[in-house]
């Protein structure tokens, strides 16, 4: 390899490759499983027995933790994740998951209403943490913005809320949740486009735009505008296969969206210049950063 093609390497921004696949699955189903919680425990006023949605909930967590523990090179070292609390939201998520856990298994064996409520709580708390791990990633343009945070938050809770509908198939009074599944789309939607300035107005390298550009309009009307539609119809109209539709729209999307974030837009900082230097007494020159441009709608 030549000297230019080695330099190039080093300033250029690189796609991330610490964390696969297997990691955003704990993104996407931990978030689900949480936003699910927290809307399980919403839909229990209604007095439906909710319990096998915790059961789900509870799986999709865990589903993500084996995922993540999969992919850490000497996974018996796990357990050091509880060293770093007060300086880890990774540490900080561990910490949450056996309350979480137990919370979830009192509500469904002894059918307590005050295990659910707090089960939905540690939910939306264990969602928390897993958005303040990427944006605590500062190397990832991508991530680092605090709008990341509310957008994966907003993702979580939502995918939760499609999930609630997508159980109207067998819980019929659960057609009604179409509504706040719309509300919360809506959330979502402006979650999505908050970010989006944010990183239109900080600038992002080529590969990070490309990815999220790609994503965009097939995101706002399959992952809101459809799904919205549908719920607000389903519930007015007491149709639960629409809320199902709706639902599964609604949580597959935001699954697609972490994918993407993790996966694809996912580039690292690369090299920057502030200012040019320059010899002798002459003013320095303007900032460089190869790789990087900003996000242009396509």
């Amino acid at each position: 390899m030549s000297e230019a093609r080695k330099t190039g390497d080093r300033v250029l921004p690189r796609q991330q490759s610490n964390w696969d696949a297997r990691a955003a699955a704990n993104f996407i189903c931990g978030g689900a499983g949480g936003g699910l919680l927290l809307a399980t425990a919403l839909a229990s006023v209604h007095g439906e027995d909710l319990r096998p949605l915790v059961v789900v909930a509870l799986a999709l967590v865990g589903a993500g933790l084996l995922a993540v523990w999969f992919e850490i090179g000497r996974p018996w070292r796990a357990l050091n994740v509880y060293l770093n609390a007060a300086t880890s939201w990774m540490s900080r998520e561990a910490m949450i998951a056996p309350f979480l856990f137990a919370s979830g298994a009192a509500a469904v064996l002894f059918n307590w209403p005050l295990a659910s409520w707090i089960a939905g709580l540690l939910g939306l708390l264990y969602l928390y943490c897993q958005a303040r791990m990427l944006h605590a990633n500062k190397g990832i343009p991508a991530w680092r913005h605090a709008s990341c945070v509310g957008m994966m938050v907003a993702t979580g809770v939502v995918e939760g809320a499609g999930l609630l509908c997508a159980g109207a198939l067998y819980w019929p009074g659960l057609v009604a949740f179409g509504v706040l599944l719309a509300v919360l789309l809506a959330v979502r939607l402006l979650a999505w486009r908050k970010y989006l300035a944010s990183l239109r107005s900080a600038g992002v390298p080529v590969g990070t735009s490309k990815a999220l550009n790609a994503l965009d309009v097939r995101f706002v009307w399959l992952g809101h505008a459809a799904p919205a539609v549908l719920g607000v119809v389903a519930s007015l109209g007491g149709l639960p296969l629409l809320a199902v539709l709706a639902g599964v729209l609604a949580a597959a999307t935001g699954a697609w969206f972490k994918y993407t974030l993790v996966c694809r837009a996912a580039f690292t900082q690369g090299f920057a210049l502030p200012q040019t230097p320059s010899r002798g007494g002459n003013n320095a020159g303007p900032g460089v950063q190869p790789g990087w441009n900003r996000i242009q709608p396509e």
